[in-house]
């Protein structure tokens, strides 16, 4: 890492964490395909608020792994 990005970071962990959190978004967004990004963010998005809503039905994620773990003959 170069000194101006490390400088950079340093300075970054020093901002509180909502400041961080738009900072680490907006980088994260950067390398990804903007369609591809905005996909994803629609599609999680979509899942979230059929979890808050109740129409999706949610397991323990160690029934999740267990049934996963069945199907894969684990």
């Amino acid at each position: 890492m170069s000194p101006t990005a490390e400088q950079i970071k340093q300075d970054a962990l020093g901002l509180p964490v909502d400041d961080r959190e738009a900072i680490a978004e907006a980088l994260f967004a950067s390398l990804l395909d903007a369609e591809i990004a905005e996909a994803w963010n629609e599609e999680a998005e979509r899942r979230y608020q059929e979890i808050r809503s109740g129409s999706a039905k949610t397991i323990p994620a160690a029934e999740a792994l267990a049934q996963l773990r069945e199907r894969l003959g684990l």
